[in-house]
């Protein structure tokens, strides 16, 4: 797969023949289904907690007899029932994570990069570099190339000024080539990557 290395200007800077291993794949929307799942589920805290019975601070004592008086049998005012009891099967500190077998999160990601070159959404960026670190100058190049909604990634290191420019743009995120994953580029329209990216990502998937 061959395909025009852009500019920031919009201009043309040569072309970049793509590996299929990589970019040229059937794209698999049950494995990109379990690893935006996995990802979600890994970055949950798990800190929700409410208090069971053996936790509120209720009295133990026996609310009333046990026999004569009409009513239900009860034993202590923390049953769940009552009002300011435990809560029964409530939320627990836990771990959410799930295991994915490391070969699966490979060829995952493998399935959005080609999602994204099959849909037309993948852009080859000579270079993600400004002289300054200005937002409306960044707009001004993202206009010509129509990104509004968009996925940079960039090399081992982010450009300062680059980074500096693009947070405050919304729908717009920049991130180092080992930073890439399944769920941000799918959350975004298009898929930006610099010439460095695409050589880091071959050299990884080699």
């Amino acid at each position: 797969m061959k395909l025009d290395i852009v500019t920031l200007d919009g201009g043309k800077a040569g072309s970049l023949e793509l590996s299929d291993a990589i970019f040229g794949l059937e794209p698999r929307a049950d494995l990109l289904a379990r690893m935006v799942r996995y990802q979600l589920a890994k970055r949950r805290a798990g800190t929700h907690k409410s208090k069971g019975r053996s936790e509120v601070d209720r009295t133990r004592k026996k609310i009333y007899k046990q026999k004569g008086t009409g009513g239900a049998r009860h034993g202590a005012a923390s049953a769940p029932q009552f009002r300011g009891g435990g809560k029964a099967f409530g939320p627990v500190v836990r771990d959410h994570a799930h295991e994915l077998p490391k070969k699966v999160r490979a060829l995952a990601l493998r399935h959005a990069l080609s999602a994204k070159a099959k849909d037309a959404g993948l852009i080859i960026l000579d270079d993600a570099k400004l002289a300054e670190p200005k937002t409306k100058i960044l707009l001004g190049h993202f206009g010509k190339l129509d990104l509004s909604s968009a996925l940079v990634i960039g090399g081992a290191e982010i450009d300062v000024n680059f980074g500096l420019a693009a947070r405050s743009i919304p729908n717009v995120d920049v991130l180092p080539v080992q930073g890439i994953n399944v769920y941000d580029i799918l959350r975004r329209d298009k898929l930006v990557l610099t010439r460095s990216a695409v050589d880091a990502l071959e050299a990884r998937f080699k």
